[in-house]
């Protein structure tokens, strides 16, 4: 950028002295300019809202998605990449945002570990780097006890658990005993413990296929859940990312369906109802503190009848403060109408109330309160938890319980609170046919390229009502199934068909962190992207994020918004390999669809 120029005259001083101090001010202000132009490209680059498309502005909504109105080279060879200090990144859990953006968080709450998105002015819109050395992961089910060092080059909390055996380095991999910080002689011996206790049979904690899912808080590196999985349990292990961190990387690493969370202020991300059995192995959460409220959040999404797992100090040790603490857990529970169904030694395990019988019982006053009859227990995205209990539906009180099937007969029949989104078994029943027909084409698309190890970790970004994932059951996968926050209400039916998944806004990013998936599966979400304030770009730029090199996506959209897309892939570097095809017509499908399967190439920041 060239300085002003000068338009001459003015003040006094002229002769040699003045043309000197001139072009000195000259030469200031130039170099003022400069700088300021270095300054704005820098910020404009890194923290601007939206992909730079170059020489091209970006497009008006009304033509983006026009074939015919793009630009022939409108194509780009690259973006930007970020630093290598972001490989990483999770943009909604970034603490060092926290300090930027100054904002309050109450620390004794847990705040700083809940989910604070960036605004528009300071998202990054480059491509998230590998690490240094980094590998295609270890296929599963080798994944599940060991993983490359150089992808999560963190050793630290191996040497922290040593004791533990939580994780062991080794060479180049580390290995994962399956030990936990109450377990330490394994996980599996400790869910047959636990089995034994509840008096299952034949020492099997799915229970004939009555517990299905599972929630573990403060999972560690997720080895519960990882022994559970042959159990023909499924596990939804969380925990924070917090002095432990990195845990849940390793979890995703590993092929562990896990996911980033803290009990703070907020809701959990799931409908009420959701899970069998909660487990906490010494967790470090505080139970007690304000009116009970975390313990009455588990109580939230616990099924009636569901078991909450407790093994930690304050139930066995004899110390006047362990004793304390337990006394008044207990009576919380209690007053909560848990009962004690087993305890011993390290463990307790208590059950929830199958009716409201024990709610309609409790003494005038008695705290906490129910909860008021207009609270929505399924509203769970960035919803305040409250200190109070859910009492259940009249069909659930009369029929007492939830009716479920077992595993996995619940997966396929209709679940019975479909009647609560207006939605018939032949419509349900219709929609899992479609699936299966749609995954099967899929499949064939794919054939040439994929091995039977090619994915473990998978997520359907717009699930519906779980049929992408029901689909899979017989291979060797998880699916993280993402319900948009816009249709919260059809997580339910998913959990009720013995499958997870959580609640998400895709204008935001996800909590995973990056590279933690081997196959993305949208349907029909990036026309409705731009609905909710975002673009297509953003959504391709954290897609790249939680992709593995070497990882698929399968896009089923308009013919526009795949044309559109098609443009963008070398610059995301997806175009290692890829296929086009028109679907079979269905139902739900319209003559406008097509599905764009892409892999995304394995590359480093020196390419």
């Amino acid at each position: 950028m060239k300085p002003p120029q000068s338009r001459g005259g003015g003040g006094g001083g002229g002769g040699c002295g003045g043309a000197l101090g001139r072009r000195a001010f000259a030469a200031l202000l130039a170099t003022a300019v400069i700088a300021l132009a270095l300054i704005c490209l820098f910020y404009g680059t890194a923290f601007g809202p939206t992909l730079r498309f170059g020489r091209h502005p970006r497009l008006p909504l009304q033509l983006r998605f026009q074939a015919e109105t793009l630009p022939a080279d409108l194509a780009l060879s690259s973006l930007l990449v970020c630093d290598t200090k972001y490989s990483e990144l999770i943009p909604c859990l970034d603490r060092g945002l926290h300090y930027q953006l100054r904002l309050r968080l109450n620390l004794s709450l847990m705040e700083h570990y809940e989910r604070h998105c960036p605004p528009a002015r300071r998202r990054l819109n480059c491509l998230i780097p590998p690490p240094a050395g980094y590998r295609v992961p270890i296929r599963w089910p080798r994944s599940r006890n060991e993983v490359w060092k150089a992808n999560i080059p963190h050793t630290l909390l191996a040497s922290e658990k040593s004791d533990q055996r939580w994780m062991v380095v080794n060479g180049d991999k580390i290995n994962f005993p399956g030990g936990g910080t109450h377990f330490h002689t394994g996980a599996d011996k400790y869910i047959v413990h636990l089995a034994q206790m509840l008096n299952f049979p034949n020492g099997k904690l799915n229970n004939g296929g009555n517990i299905r899912n599972v929630l573990d808080v403060g999972c560690g590196v997720a080895s519960f859940g990882a022994y559970l999985l042959p159990h023909d349990i499924i596990t939804m292990s969380l925990a924070p990312n917090d002095v432990h961190e990195n845990q849940i990387q390793f979890a995703l690493e590993r092929g562990i369906p896990s996911t980033l969370g803290v009990l703070g202020t907020r809701r959990l991300p799931y409908p009420s109802r959701s899970f069998e059995l909660a487990h906490c192995s010494r967790c470090r959460i505080d139970w007690l503190q304000r009116d009970g409220i975390l313990l009455l959040e588990v109580d939230r999404i616990l099924r009636p009848g569901g078991y909450f797992v407790y093994s930690s100090p304050e139930v066995y040790a004899m110390d006047p403060i362990n004793r304390n603490i337990w006394r008044r857990v207990s009576d919380l529970a209690r007053r909560m109408c848990w009962q004690i169904a087993s305890k011993e030694d390290q463990t307790v395990i208590w059950v929830k109330p199958l009716t409201n019988g024990c709610y309609i019982e409790r003494a005038p006053g008695t705290l906490p309160p129910m909860c008021d009859h207009n609270d929505d227990p399924d509203a769970a995205w960035n919803v305040p938890m409250k200190a109070c209990l859910t009492p259940y539906s009249e069909r659930v009180h009369r029929v007492k319980g939830s009716k479920l099937l077992p595993w996995p007969q619940r997966l396929t029949a209709p679940p019975p609170r479909l009647e609560e989104l207006r939605i018939s078994s032949n419509n349900f029943s219709e929609d899992n046919e479609i699936w299966h027909s749609r995954v099967i084409h899929y499949w064939k698309l794919m054939k040439t390229e994929i091995q039977k190890d090619s994915f473990r970790n998978i997520m359907d970004m717009n699930a519906n009502l779980g049929g992408f994932a029901a689909s899979l059951r017989k291979k060797d996968v998880w699916v993280m199934n993402v319900v948009p926050f816009t249709e919260s209400g059809k997580l339910k039916i998913i959990y009720d068909r013995g499958l997870v998944g959580t609640i998400h806004n895709w204008c935001e990013s996800f909590s995973t962190y990056p590279r933690t998936y081997d196959l993305l599966h949208s349907w029909l979400l990036f026309s409705e992207i731009e609905k909710q304030g975002c673009s297509v770009e953003d959504l391709l730029i954290e897609m790249d994020r939680i992709l593995r090199p070497h990882g698929y996506a399968i896009i089923r959209d308009k013919v526009a918004v795949i044309n559109y897309i098609k443009k963008l892939l070398p610059a995301l570097r997806w175009d290692d390999w890829s296929s086009e095809a028109k679907p079979k017509k269905d139902a739900p499908s319209s003559s406008d669809e097509r599905i764009l399967i892409v892999r995304k190439k394995l590359w480093d920041k020196t390419l």
